[in-house]
């Protein structure tokens, strides 16, 4: 995906993000191609050398401009790390909240979050891995954004998890959404298998976890 140096990639389609706003509401809009392809770019980087590792030079290179055309697009480095963090929290948000409205029932709700953290986790490995190593990185205000959509994402499991099982209490549900998302986020190490078999092994393994089977 990452260019030659003095070349420019191929631009990617639009992808759906949902910006903050003083509400703390998940709008969604459509990032323009270029800045998000320079976003894919960096999590690669980042993914790869580790955040203090890679510099606005080389981030220019990479897209196939000067590090200081960058500037057009972002503030700062660490305000690319923020946007890329932020938004890939917001979007998990949004089309999580979606496929549970649209679901028949808890057992349907919990199937339909699998599914798409699956997708998720198979299509961005790189801003699993970046979130995971440079989290300590990322600025005071967007940090606390992302530990605020995190919370949210994982009470839409919680509550589904409830109405699945009765039993559970709200901390037992919060546990159990954590502990699975330890197995979902696994595929920038676990993935031996093409995309689509290691999609059919995390649907069984999550499943057999919830008892949904």
């Amino acid at each position: 995906m990452i260019p030659l140096a003095g070349r420019e990639a191929p631009v990617r389609p639009p992808t759906p993000r949902a910006p903050r706003d003083p509400s703390g509401g998940t709008n969604l809009e459509l990032v323009t191609p270029r800045r998000q392809q320079i976003l894919d770019i960096a999590a690669d980087l980042f993914a790869s050398r580790g955040f203090h590792g890679v510099s606005v030079a080389e981030l220019g290179s990479a897209c196939g401009i000067s590090g200081p055309a960058l500037y057009k697009h972002f503030e700062s480095k660490d305000s690319m790390l923020a946007e890329m963090l932020v938004t890939i929290s917001e979007t998990l948000l949004s089309e999580g909240r979606s496929r549970v409205s649209t679901a028949a029932g808890a057992r349907e709700a919990l199937v339909a979050l699998i599914e798409w953290h699956i997708e998720f986790a198979l299509a961005h490995r790189p801003l699993i891995v970046v979130q995971d190593r440079d989290w300590s990185s990322l600025p005071d205000e967007a940090r606390e954004r992302v530990r605020a959509l995190q919370r949210s994402y994982v009470d839409v499991w919680a509550t589904q998890l409830r109405r699945h099982d009765d039993r559970l209490g709200p901390e037992a549900a919060r546990t159990r959404a954590h502990v699975l998302f330890g197995l979902l986020n696994s595929t920038p190490h676990s993935g031996r298998l093409p995309d689509p078999q290691m999609h059919d092994v995390l649907r069984e393994m999550a499943h057999g976890a919830l008892g949904l089977d």
